[in-house]
């Protein structure tokens, strides 16, 4: 079967050259597959249009996130018996106190890992 012709006004026949390193090739090459374009149509719309949509799919099975959501449940759980210590009408007192304080000590380090994930996620080392 023929292929159907484009009407004139819509036909890309002027050739423009243009040198890249290996680099920059697999690079642009790289960049017109994420957003699933050849390179004549991703060049073109970079330069017509100049905002070009990626869209970027994480999948995330890491052993180390799994052992940091569980460090989450564990601290959750923690400050749920705390709360209803105090609810409950318990005292403050220092054990207490020293229990919240590492907790808190707790969730910032894990935050801290969560933000250092993201950033090797994301290709940024200084993320946090």
């Amino acid at each position: 079967m023929p292929r159907k012709k484009k009407p004139e006004n819509l036909r890309h026949k002027n050739i423009i050259s243009l040198k890249l390193t290996d680099s920059e090739l697999e690079l642009l090459d790289h960049s017109a597959e994420i957003v699933g374009l050849s390179r004549s149509e991703f060049l073109r719309k970079s330069f017509l249009e100049k905002d070009i949509q990626l869209h970027y799919e994480i999948v995330a099975d890491m052993d180390e996130l799994r052992c940091l959501v569980n460090e989450y449940g564990k601290i959750g759980s923690n400050l749920n018996q705390i709360a209803r210590y105090f609810n409950t009408g318990g005292d403050s007192s220092a054990e207490m106190k020293d229990e919240i304080r590492q907790c808190i000590t707790d969730l910032f380090s894990l935050r801290k890992e969560v933000l250092r994930m993201a950033g090797k996620l994301h290709g940024h080392n200084q993320t946090h």
